[in-house]
């Protein structure tokens, strides 16, 4: 009797509480959804295969998503402003043919004459979308088609083989048993993410996208914002072409082709929007690796290649609409 009185005196939950609940869990699951899908693939693929735990297979997938690991960190930024940039596969492949073509040079040659050409295609990138208003995805999709032609046209349509000697730790070294390319993603995503954190510009990077016109109102330069952004994206391209270039040897214009999808597939998985305004770097580093994590088990498994690409356009596809339903109800 007493029990039955205490049940019918507390009072229920009001609507205002309910809905500050589901906002709480919405906010959490906005916040580290990406992380528990992450933890519950790898436990998934822990189970699913003995040999993905071997310390030479962790170390392979470190080493397969670096270079797309870089890009992606690079696209997070131009992601965040609300644009796009369609080229990074293009500055890649253009880029390794720099660094292969310049193989004699000695290696800070090499470095600063790759990197400044990456500087350059963004800083063009930039200059058409916020001088010229052309939509990221027009502009960026013909400098891809036109660096590709360029790259075409410089080699003959051959690959040039060969690659700084001096430079080839960056594709081929290892540190501690740790391939160096992966911990050139590992030092690119932290300092990209103290960037965006810490500094005057992350916070107009994050303000641009989310609300351009106001950003413009309170004081920000929002085209020297969106073009730093882009160039950011070409530096960090073109040192991904380095390092595929030094890991294989060779510098080939169609070695960046699809690159820039599987980036952008990247920053999408890891929450970031691709209308702007909200993500982050962290969450990119976990969609690169929750990428590479599920191309290794289907590999693992021997599932045909085919079916590869079919299970993971279905897993990118259900990671954004799920994100997209928890972000309207945070």
């Amino acid at each position: 009797m007493t029990m039955s009185l205490i049940a019918k005196d507390k009072p229920a939950p009001t609507i205002s509480e309910r809905h500050v609940r589901r906002s709480a869990l919405a906010l959490f699951l906005e916040r580290y959804g990406i992380l528990l899908v992450f933890m519950a693939l790898f436990i998934a693929a822990s189970v699913a295969s003995p040999h993905f735990l071997s310390a030479g297979n962790l170390l392979n997938v470190a080493r397969q998503v670096a270079i797309i690991g870089v890009l992606s960190v690079g696209m997070t930024f131009v992601i965040l402003t609300g644009g796009i940039d369609l080229s990074v596969g293009s500055v890649l492949a253009v880029a390794a043919l720099c660094a292969a073509a310049l193989k004699s040079y000695p290696s800070v040659v090499v470095l600063v004459a790759v990197l400044l050409l990456g500087a350059a295609c963004g800083l063009v990138n930039g200059t058409i979308v916020t001088r010229g208003r052309v939509q990221p995805f027009i502009t960026t999709l013909g400098t891809m088609t036109i660096l590709i032609g360029l790259g075409l046209t410089a080699s003959g349509g051959e690959p040039i083989l060969g690659a700084p000697k001096s430079l080839v730790f960056l594709g081929r070294g290892q540190f501690a048993g740790v391939p160096v390319q992966a911990i050139l993603f590992a030092i690119v995503a932290a300092l990209a993410g103290l960037l965006l954190k810490i500094t005057r510009f992350g916070r107009h990077v994050y303000a641009v996208g989310g609300n351009e016109e106001a950003s413009r109102l309170s004081g920000v330069s929002v085209d020297r914002v969106k073009v730093m952004v882009y160039m950011i994206a070409g530096v960090l391209a073109a040192l991904g072409g380095l390092i595929m270039a030094e890991h294989l040897n060779v510098g080939e214009a169609n070695l960046g082709k699809g690159l820039e999808l599987d980036a952008i597939a990247a920053v999408v998985v890891g929450g970031t929007s691709l209308s702007g305004g909200r993500g982050g770097v962290g969450g990119t580093v976990i969609g690169v690796l929750l990428i590479g994590v599920l191309n290794n088990l289907l590999n693992l498994l021997d599932v045909p290649a085919y079916t590869q690409l079919v299970l993971k356009g279905c897993i990118i596809i259900s990671a954004v609409l799920i994100q997209e339903r928890v972000s309207r109800k945070a």
